[in-house]
């Protein structure tokens, strides 16, 4: 069954963000109408558009709307230095006419994101060397696959939780500390599932980080973490681990606009 994520999710999702805000306010009567106001208005513009929307209506990928998605990760666009952070409480804005601006790769950006990725690992210590990757194939290539499902299939996980996944962005923050992503990364796609002894976190994201880089980030995370790692070049760039109870993949390929792309699956035996 194909995973959906819909418009509807995101109005009910900005909305009780920016009714918390408004407990916060104490003020006049007439200053918190006129804040209220200001909060409120942009997400009038969020309605207008599923206005056309129906519950019950199929769609096969994770995540519908890839600005959408950048929009709830605002601060991406913002400033790329605080693209480690979860702004789940942040009110989601649009001006009328300004678009997102598009999230391209440059030397500037991947080197800011390799810094980055770098100093954070050498928090823990020496950064080990990246393994050379193994002679045989790894698990099949996820760049043409557009639902949950089908990645779970592809990299052998547990196919029994497909039915119960949930496609949502929230699953990016709550990846485990072993796969989180990488320091200005921008996800553009996520589910999971945590019901019973299915627990699994599927997220996409973009980085402007080198391919190496972004391998390297998720080797670490994984080795310190003791789990038994293997580098596949096969059928494309991927790492595999496992450790008692659990497993892992990171997928990673050239994306769009010289940006690197990265699958991060992380699930429960």
């Amino acid at each position: 069954m194909p995973l959906t994520w819909g418009c509807g999710s995101v109005f009910i999702y900005t909305v009780s963000n920016a009714q918390r805000k408004l407990t916060k306010i104490r003020h006049k009567d007439g200053m918190q109408s006129r804040v209220q106001n200001l909060v409120l208005a942009p997400l009038a513009l969020l309605l207008s558009a599923c206005a056309g929307e129906t519950a019950d209506e199929p769609a096969d990928n994770l995540n519908q709307d890839p600005q959408l998605a950048r929009a709830l990760n605002d601060p991406l666009m913002v400033d790329p230095d605080l693209t480690w952070r979860n702004e789940s409480n942040a009110v989601i804005a649009f001006r009328d006419g300004h678009p997102l601006p598009p999230f391209e790769a440059s030397d500037v950006a991947a080197g800011r994101a390799r810094e980055a990725a770098r100093l954070e690992l050498l928090e823990d210590g020496q950064i080990p060397s990246l393994p050379a990757a193994s002679s045989g194939v790894g698990s099949g290539a996820l760049a043409d696959l557009a639902t949950a499902g089908s990645i779970v299939e592809a990299v052998g996980s547990r196919t029994d939780c497909i039915e119960d996944l949930d496609g949502d962005l929230r699953w990016s923050t709550q990846l485990p500390e072993t796969s989180s992503i990488m320091p200005h990364g921008m996800v553009q796609q996520a589910a999971g599932v945590d019901e019973g002894t299915c627990v699994i976190r599927i997220v996409r994201y973009l980085t402007p980080a080198g391919l190496d880089d972004a391998l390297e980030y998720h080797f670490v995370k994984a080795d310190r973490a003791r789990f038994r790692i293997e580098r596949f070049d096969l059928p494309e760039a991927q790492i595999r681990g496992e450790r008692r109870d659990q497993k892992m993949a990171v997928h990673v390929r050239a994306g769009d606009r010289g940006m690197t792309a990265v699958d991060v699956i992380h699930w429960r035996k």
